[in-house]
C-alpha cells in the first residue's frame, strides 16, 4: 500500500511539472479538438455507399493526433499519455456540462420552426446530452489509440538516429503512428458503439476504421509541416525544458 501511495505521489508530481511546462495554447487546442471531434461524431456522413460509414468527427480528429505527435517528439511518451488523460477528462467534464444543460427547461434557438419546436428541441437536447454508452465507448477508444500513438511514434523515432530532428523523421513518426492509432480508435469505437447501438455489420466497422484512418493520414500529411514548425519552435526556444530536465534526473537516479 505504501509503495502504491509513493508511486501515485511521484506521478502527481511529474504531472504538475509537465503541465507547468507545456505551452497552454497547445494543451488547450488538444483538449478542444477532442471535445469537438466527439461532438461532431454525432453526425454521420452520407457517402452513398452501403458498405462505407463515416461520421463528421473525421474532419477534426487529425488535430488531436497532430498535438500528440508534437508532444511525443518534444516531451516524450509519458508526457503524451498524461496530456491525453487531461484531454479525456476535459471531454468528460464538458459532456457532463452539456448533459446538465439539456436538463434546464428552455428552447434552443434553432428549434423555432412552426409546428416542429418540440421535435427539434428534443433532438438538439439528445445530441448534446449524448449517451453514456457512446461516451464510454469513445473514451475507451481514444485512450487506447492515444497510448498506441505515443508508443508507435517513439518507436519509429528510434530508427532516425542520424537526423532525429529532420522533417522526414517527424513525418515518418507521425504518419505511421497516426495511421495505426487512428485505425485502433475507429475500430474500437465501431465495435463498442456502432456495432451494438446502430447495427453496423463487421464490413462497415472495418471499412469505416480503414477509410477513417486513411482520411486522417491525408490530413496529417497536409498539416504535418505546421506540426513540424511548432515542434522545432518548442525545441529551439527550449520551451518546457523544466519537464525534460526533470525526466532526465529521474532516469539518472534509477
Amino acid at each position: 500500500m505504501k509503495s502504491i501511495l509513493l508511486r501515485g505521489k511521484a506521478l502527481f508530481k511529474e504531472a504538475v511539472v509537465l503541465f507547468r511546462s507545456l505551452p497552454p495554447a497547445l494543451l488547450a487546442f488538444f483538449a478542444l479538438s477532442v471535445i469537438g471531434m466527439n461532438l461532431l461524431a454525432n453526425k454521420s456522413i452520407n457517402t452513398g455507399l452501403d458498405w462505407l460509414a463515416l461520421d463528421c468527427g473525421v474532419i477534426l480528429s487529425w488535430a488531436s493526433f497532430l498535438c500528440m505527435d508534437i508532444i511525443v517528439k518534444r516531451y516524450g511518451v509519458r508526457a503524451s499519455i498524461f496530456s491525453s488523460v487531461f484531454a479525456l477528462l476535459a471531454n468528460l467534464f464538458f459532456a457532463l456540462i452539456f448533459f446538465l444543460g439539456t436538463l434546464i427547461p428552455g428552447q434552443w434557438g434553432e428549434s423555432f420552426v412552426e409546428g416542429s419546436e418540440a421535435v427539434i428541441n428534443g433532438a438538439l437536447d439528445r445530441t448534446f446530452a449524448g449517451n453514456w454508452y457512446i461516451v464510454m465507448g469513445s473514451s475507451v477508444a481514444f485512450m487506447a489509440s492515444a497510448i498506441a500513438n505515443a508508443l508507435l511514434n517513439a518507436a519509429v523515432g528510434v530508427a532516425f538516429k542520424k537526423k532525429p530532428d529532420s522533417f522526414i523523421a517527424f513525418a515518418c513518426r507521425a504518419y505511421v503512428s497516426t495511421t495505426i492509432a487512428q485505425f485502433i480508435d475507429n475500430i474500437l469505437f465501431a465495435l463498442i458503439v456502432s456495432h451494438v447501438l446502430f447495427g453496423w455489420n463487421m464490413v462497415q466497422c472495418v471499412t469505416c476504421a480503414a477509410t477513417g484512418a486513411l482520411a486522417e493520414l491525408l490530413m496529417e500529411i497536409f498539416f504535418s509541416p505546421l506540426g513540424y514548425r511548432v515542434c522545432r519552435h518548442l525545441e529551439k526556444n527550449k520551451i518546457g525544458q523544466a519537464y525534460i530536465d526533470y525526466r532526465n534526473e529521474l532516469e539518472a537516479a534509477k
